[in-house]
């Protein structure tokens, strides 16, 4: 009609099509790799007397604010409650599992065995190449300092390794107590520690040499310029002891030297190495550090440690111990090797006219003889047919009255 202005058509909308960066779909096959190796893992922590926790997605801030718990608030997604207290949806576990140890179970007995399985988000940087949400699973061993504390949480986690490689596996084992040390000697401030720490983290050797450089030369200098080459196997305790000066420090040495050991005598089918260059999180850690990996995966698909004084800033002191397994990783590996086509039922039936629950019923038997069964949506016998040879789905029972049925090859 002349002059009536038609209303420009809408502009298509995009946000709704796509997933936020840094997370994605899982279909079919991800899926039952995902619960394939949560179920595997699961089994493993049960069987060692571990009992599971859940704890929420969102948190206060507060929870990730201590002292102990380096988490930049720009790497955590934000945002106010209805009073306008700040909330984050968890990038952890550890620190809201230690909340509950120190409040619900302060009265429990120990030691404390957990087990968690469960996502954690953080808004990581872009171009990093990782998730923003992360599945993981995990064990907190609470209440126990002993040596046999750290093995029960090495062995649970060569087992976890075992469990879930196709191929080889390796575990590393360190000590943050050696760069702490290295740092009291070093007498410099807290920043230039950090600094230090970032260098040999991310293998920077060249900015860490001139880092050092600038602190001069004496034997702990060169001691922690030696460091990140410091790693391999038992030949790596007689290089430290070259660089490395001190009673606590060889007290240190002592005790690694010894879980190594053992530690070696536990892992049958894998490799045990030694890194004295892992110092990730000297403000959590306190003492024995893992890092796991599986062949046909470039990072750690495992990692964790002893951490004695953080539940302790929530207002129990207990010491504790645990790990913590990247599932999506592991479940990367197993689609690498085996790339499983989606799961199918094992029968298809249709139903005549009138026949509806004639074939509910017929259903119902068939799962109770642990088969997977569908119910035919088609409207012909046909359409059912061709249905199931494209869903691969073995067999076709057709339900015509009754007492009239005809099982069909698909």
């Amino acid at each position: 009609m002349k002059g009536v202005r038609q209303q420009p058509q809408a502009a298509m909308r995009y946000y709704d099509l796509i997933t936020p960066e840094g997370t994605k779909d899982y279909l079919f096959t991800e899926c039952a790799q995902r619960r394939s190796v949560e179920h595997r893992i699961e089994q493993i922590f049960r069987s060692r007397g571990f009992s599971e926790v859940i704890t929420p997605v969102l948190e206060f801030f507060d929870v990730f604010s201590h002292k102990s718990a380096y988490f930049p608030q720009e790497q955590m997604y934000k945002f106010a409650d209805s009073k306008g207290r700040l909330l984050v949806i968890r990038p952890d576990s550890t620190m809201p599992i230690a909340r509950v140890v120190a409040t619900r179970l302060k009265d429990a007995p120990l030691p404390l065995r957990l087990y968690y399985n469960q996502c954690v988000y953080a808004n990581t940087p872009q171009l990093k190449g990782r998730s923003d949400q992360v599945a993981q699973t995990g064990i907190e061993l609470i209440g126990s300092d002993s040596k046999l504390a750290d093995l029960e949480v090495i062995s649970t986690a060569l087992e976890v390794l075992e469990a879930c490689a196709y191929d080889t596996f390796s575990l590393e084992l360190g000590d943050i107590a050696v760069f702490k040390e290295l740092m009291n000697q070093l007498h410099t401030d807290e920043e230039t520690q950090e600094q230090i720490r970032s260098l040999i983290e991310f293998k920077n050797y060249p900015a860490l040499n001139d880092l050092l450089d600038t602190i001069g030369d004496s034997e702990t200098v060169r001691a922690v310029k030696m460091l990140p080459r410091l790693f391999g196997g038992e030949e790596v305790f007689e290089k430290a002891a070259r660089y490395f000066k001190g009673e606590k420090m060889q007290a240190i040495l002592d005790n690694l030297r010894s879980v190594y050991e053992d530690a070696v005598r536990l892992c049958e089918n894998g490799k045990v190495t030694i890194d004295l260059g892992m110092v990730n999180r000297t403000d959590y850690y306190t003492g024995i550090i893992i890092k796991g990996y599986l062949s046909g995966y470039g990072d750690e698909v495992l990692s964790g440690g002893r951490y004695d004084k953080l539940i302790a800033e929530f207002g129990y002191d207990v010491p504790a111990t645990g790990f913590a397994v990247h599932v999506d990783a592991i479940s990367q590996v197993y689609a690498k090797h085996d790339p499983q086509v989606p799961v199918h039922s094992d029968v298809l039936i249709f139903a005549g006219e009138g026949c509806a629950a004639q074939a509910i019923c017929r259903a119902k038997k068939l799962r109770a003889e642990g088969l997977i069964v569908e119910l035919a949506m088609q409207d012909t016998v046909e359409d059912a047919r061709a249905y199931a040879r494209q869903r691969g789905i073995a067999k076709l029972v057709i339900i015509n009255d009754e007492a009239a049925t005809e099982i069909i090859s698909g």
